[in-house]
């Protein structure tokens, strides 16, 4: 058997009590249409005992109730027809029994029906149904949706005649609070109260959901135990006779309250708060009253979804039209970080926040409050380690994290979304600690005392005493509106995102199509201007040896040349077109013993005995040795041919390395390049001005930028006019990454 203490309320299976409030008895049926289960307390209402009721067929039920027979069993048909029913909604049914009105309910409990007889009897003595009509008037009046819950308290006291009746709103912790009051005079208000999550556990809330109306008609009364020949209990959840947990009962008593009736309050799906009705001496409303008070329930739930659906939009409106002129940057050309908080209005003007930070491909970017930029990083860092969904929101950081105690003035509320860009990336807005002064309806640490089995029970000398409290570490509450807004950015974000992605992979597609027109264009100059060039190189030749004539002589020299020229500029497109086309033999390349084998051929091909070159020492690189010994050739080619000019031209060779990376420097002393020539000598046919009287094709350096970058290097040169030039490139030092 199932103890209840505090130690373990929230997990008491409230749906299977096993016993039934004694105002009405209990009877369940099961597939072969006989009494499985019945309440012991048929004996004093019905004149049987229940034991004598198990097993025997629906059947019987006509005669001992008094129902006068037709056409066969009224019961067995009625079980007959329910049993092939899907029943989500119970079915009512009157009849008379012993000169008095009764009605019963039927519900359906996995296996069985379960049949709820209660008396019509009503301590209002009042026709509700007529008094609920003309109460929806006055309870819709206002727009206000404070004065909505007002008008709402006062005419439900109206009609039922409860001593207090409160309207009780859950809070996005579970905790609840009394926002709307009406109660006798002699009654000290409540009003402002609030009450811990714990005092309604979850299990408790469920069912809420699905009994929107719940009646405890005597806090005194003994329950009625409900015997059976089956081994699994059965499952009360829909019944409206459902014992109350001992617990509650419990509870009530502590605030002296001998009858309870709740309605339920729904926002779409989900439980708004509770119409709590309190009554200090026992009340009983009879089934067709309860449900005449569902429907006051039910439309001021579809009136609290509408005006908090009004609030929402009119308080969006302000931040929607900054949430649209976001999305025009967002649409432009604008980096992402750049687009959300580079310009003049930012995704911090979207929210009632103070900072906002955003963490996409490892880079933090941030706008106002926001903690600094390691503890930004400590924190992404947790987000992505412990958040599971796409949105985290918290208006008390610190429980969750509790690093953030250090910084609650800045963050103490955090509301978060996931980006598509990546699995870790994150927009996160932060709003300050602000202290507030919150009245409990007694200790939310829920004191108390000690049982005879020395387990603790809720003190009723203390449990609802006023008790204060200075909240702390926590911010303002998100609101809906925030929620909606934040999403409605982090929609557009992503469509972004996805939009950037796809014109990517346009770009890329076309850039494929550019390589392939490419690839059919060297074709073209291997193999269709060839020939043409040889044959003008043989004509040219023909004519130097045949002709006597000076001045055609002359011109024919020239032909060759020029053919020689466009023979030479075809093959430096040839090469650099195979660099992109040729994969790459990786492989420990010995740079020293390469660089001097370089040395020997261009200080002989020079033939300049003043020219020096120096090779330092260098460390092996892990590459292509083909391609590495063209990015030398090349560099060492040029800064032999741009000293030329010097007296004493002078080339270097030097690497320095670090842990993660292996840089080369070939240095000159020749002319030097411009500095508004830097960027471009590395692109195609292009070349610096001051060796334009220096053969070249302006090819070269396109090639070993080609190069370098296959290798996942980069190059870039230092150089003045006239100061020489300095040619960097660096590789990456993967023999010191494998060796640690």
């Amino acid at each position: 058997m199932f103890q209840v203490d505090l130690t373990n309320c929230d997990r008491e299976p409230i749906h299977i009590p096993g016993k039934i409030q004694p105002h009405g008895f209990l009877i369940a049926i099961d597939n072969n249409k006989d009494i499985s289960h019945c309440s012991t307390n048929v004996s004093s209402l019905l004149g049987v005992q229940a034991e004598e009721l198990l097993r025997r067929p629906i059947s019987d039920l006509d005669s001992i109730l008094g129902l006068q027979e037709t056409d066969g069993s009224f019961f067995q048909q009625l079980a007959n027809v329910q049993a092939g029913l899907n029943i989500h909604q119970p079915n009512n049914y009157t009849f008379n029994f012993q000169g008095a009105p009764w009605t019963f309910t039927v519900n359906k409990s996995g296996d069985f029906l379960i049949l709820d007889f209660e008396p019509l009897h009503s301590d209002l003595g009042v026709d509700l149904q007529a008094k609920v009509g003309r109460s929806l008037s006055e309870i819709l009046a206002d727009r206000k949706l404070d004065v909505l819950l007002n008008n709402s308290v006062n005419q439900i006291r109206d009609i039922i005649g409860y001593d207090r009746v409160m309207i009780y709103r859950f809070h996005d912790d579970g905790h609840g609070e009394v926002v709307a009051e009406a109660r006798g005079e002699q009654l000290d208000s409540w009003l402002g109260l609030h009450y811990p999550a714990s005092d309604i556990p979850q299990q408790a809330r469920a069912l809420y959901l699905k009994n929107l109306v719940r009646l405890i008609g005597d806090v005194n009364s003994v329950p009625a135990e409900i015997i059976t020949f089956e081994q699994e209990p059965l499952d009360l959840t829909d019944s409206s006779l459902r014992a109350v947990s001992p617990i509650h009962i419990q509870y009530l008593k502590n605030m002296g309250v001998a009858s309870s009736f709740s309605i339920s309050l729904l926002d779409q799906n989900s439980l708004w708060g509770l119409i709590a009705c309190h009554n200090y001496v026992p009340r009983v409303i009879n089934y067709n009253q309860r449900q005449g008070a569902a429907l006051i329930g039910q439309v001021l739930s579809s009136a609290i979804s509408f005006r908090h659906n009004e609030l929402i939009q009119h308080a969006g409106m302000s931040q929607k039209d900054n949430l649209n002129r976001l999305v025009r940057y967002l649409m432009s050309d604008l980096e992402l970080h750049d687009a959300l908080l580079g310009q003049e209005l930012s995704a911090l003007d979207i929210l009632d926040s103070r900072g906002v930070a955003l963490f996409v491909d490892g880079r933090i970017s941030a706008k106002g409050m926001v903690p600094d930029k390691e503890q930004l990083e400590r924190f992404f860092h947790w987000l992505s380690m412990s958040i599971s969904g796409n949105t985290f929101q918290t208006h008390n950081l610190s429980s969750f994290f509790a690093e953030a105690i250090e910084y609650k003035e800045i963050a103490s509320g955090a509301l978060v979304s996931r980006l598509r860009s990546g699995p870790d990336d994150f927009i996160v807005w932060f709003r300050p600690e602000h202290l507030s002064f919150v009245k409990w309806a007694g200790n939310p640490e829920k004191p108390s005392a000690l049982d005879e089995r020395g387990l603790p029970f809720i003190s009723p000398r203390t449990s609802f005493d006023v008790w204060s409290e200075m909240v702390r570490n926590c911010s303002v509450a998100w609101s809906e509106t925030d929620k909606i807004i934040a999403s409605q950015l982090v929609e557009e974000v992503n469509y972004a995102i996805t939009r950037k992605a796809a014109e990517l992979r346009h770009l890329n597609e076309k850039l494929k199509a550019a390589y392939s027109e490419l690839d059919t264009f060297s074709y073209t100059i291997s193999h269709d201007l060839k020939t043409p060039l040889a044959t003008i190189k043989s004509y040219a030749q023909l004519i130097l040896r045949g002709m006597e004539d000076d001045k055609i002589r002359s011109m024919a020299d020239r032909i060759e040349l020029g053919a020689r020229k466009m023979q030479f500029m075809i093959d430096e497109v040839l090469n650099y077109s195979k660099v992109g086309q040729t994969g790459l033999n990786f492989e420990m390349v010995d740079v020293a013993q390469l660089l001097a084998e370089l040395r020997v051929d261009m200080l002989v091909t020079a033939s300049n005995p003043n020219l020096t070159i120096d090779i330092g020492d260098c460390p092996m690189v892990y590459g292509d040795a083909t391609m590495l010994f063209q990015i030398f050739s090349n560099l060492i080619g040029n800064a032999v041919k741009y000293s030329s000019m010097m007296p004493d031209p002078y080339v270097s060779v030097s690497a320095s390395s670090s842990a993660e990376h292996i840089i080369f420097t070939v240095r000159d002393n020749g002319i030097g390049i411009p500095h508004k020539d830097h960027e471009r000598v590395f692109e195609l046919f292009s070349r610096s001005h001051t060796g334009e009287k220096l053969e070249g094709s302006g090819i070269g350096l396109a090639i070993v930028k080609k190069i370098v970058e296959k290798h996942q290097g980069r190059i870039w040169l230092e150089s003045d006019e006239r100061n020489g030039t300095a040619f960097h490139i660096q590789f990456k030092n993967v023999q010191h990454q494998v060796a640690s």
